[in-house]
C-alpha cells in the first residue's frame, strides 16, 4: 500500500494479498501498456482481474498479458460467458488444457445466459476446484428474469459448499440485470436477504457504478469486495472505501465525529 503521514487517520486497510476488501476490476480489452498504466498508479488496489466475457479467447498475445499480470502478482481469470460457450459447445476438458497451457489459476463459472442444470454445475465447481481457484456466478444476464431471495441464498450456499471461492453476484457490467433492474436500481431487499444469510468475506459484488460502489461501502463498510470495476474506477474506488470522496466521506472517515471549525 502507498505510504501516507497519517495526518488524517484513514481507515485501515489490509496490503495485497488482502482476504476481504477485494477490487475485482474488468478488462475488455486493455493493452499491456494500459495495464502498466493501471499499476504504475492503482497497483496496490488491484486484487484480481477478470478478462471480460470472450475476450480472452480473441485477444493477441494473451500470454504477454498474462505474464504482465502475473508480475504483478494478481490473479487473473477469464469471464464467465466463456466458461458458458465452452460447456455449450461440450468442451470442457479442452478449455481446462487451454487454461493450463495459459497459466490460469482461477476460473470463473456461470450460468447467466447459458442454463446448467443446478447438480451439474454443482459437480463442475467441484472438479474445477481440485485445480483452480473457482470463482462462482449466481443471477441471470436477462434483467427479466428475477430469482426469489431465498434461492439465491440457497445457490450461493451450495457453490461455496460445492468448493468456491468466492461467489460472485451478477449485474452485468452496466448494472442492469441480477441485484440490480433494468432500469439500474439495485435491489436493496433481495442484497439485504443475502448479506443477512451469507458472509459477505465469501461475496463479490458486482458494483460496475459509483453509485452502487456507495451504497455497498455505506451498507457493509470499506471491507466489502466488490466486482466488474472498471479499470479507471479504481481510485475512485479506494476513495469511496477510505472516505475521501464526498459520497461516503461523513460514513467511513468522519463517522460520530464533528467537522473541525476552519
Amino acid at each position: 500500500m502507498p505510504s501516507f503521514d497519517g495526518f488524517l487517520d484513514l481507515p485501515p486497510r489490509s496490503p495485497k494479498p488482502r482476504t476481504s476488501g477485494l477490487t475485482h476490476v474488468m478488462d475488455k480489452g486493455l493493452n499491456l501498456r494500459e495495464i502498466e498504466g493501471m499499476f504504475d498508479t492503482a497497483g496496490a488496489y488491484v486484487d484480481i482481474v477478470k478478462l471480460g466475457w470472450g475476450t480472452s479467447y480473441v485477444t493477441n498475445n494473451l500470454e504477454k498479458k498474462i505474464a504482465l499480470y502475473r508480475s504483478f502478482e494478481t490473479p487473473v481469470v477469464c469471464g464467465g460467458t466463456l466458461f458458458e460457450a465452452v460447456y455449450a459447445k461440450g468442451k470442457l476438458d479442452e478449455f481446462k488444457r487451454w487454461l493450463v497451457d495459459q497459466r490460469f489459476a482461477h476460473v470463473e463459472i456461470s450460468d447467466g445466459t447459458i442454463e446448467i442444470p443446478r447438480e451439474q454445475k454443482l459437480e463442475l465447481i467441484e472438479d474445477f476446484a481440485r485445480d483452480f481457484t473457482v470463482l462462482s456466478e449466481v443471477g441471470s444476464k436477462d434483467a427479466e428474469v428475477v430469482f426469489a431471495p431465498y434461492e439465491w441464498v440457497q445457490w450461493i450456499k451450495e457453490e461455496l459448499d460445492a468448493g468456491a471461492w468466492k461467489v460472485i453476484t451478477e449485474s452485468r457490467e452496466t448494472g442492469t440485470a441480477g441485484i440490480f433492474r433494468s432500469d439500474g436500481d439495485m435491489r436493496t431487499g433481495l442484497v439485504a436477504e443475502i448479506a443477512h444469510e451469507v458472509d459477505f468475506h465469501d461475496l463479490v459484488w458486482e458494483a460496475p457504478t459509483k453509485a452502487s460502489q456507495a451504497w455497498f461501502i455505506k451498507h457493509f463498510g470499506p471491507d466489502v469486495n466488490l466486482g466488474n470495476i472498471p479499470p479507471e474506477e479504481v481510485i475512485p474506488l479506494e476513495t469511496l472505501r477510505l472516505g475521501l470522496r464526498g459520497d461516503t466521506l461523513r460514513e467511513v472517515l468522519l463517522g460520530d465525529e464533528q467537522p473541525a471549525p476552519s
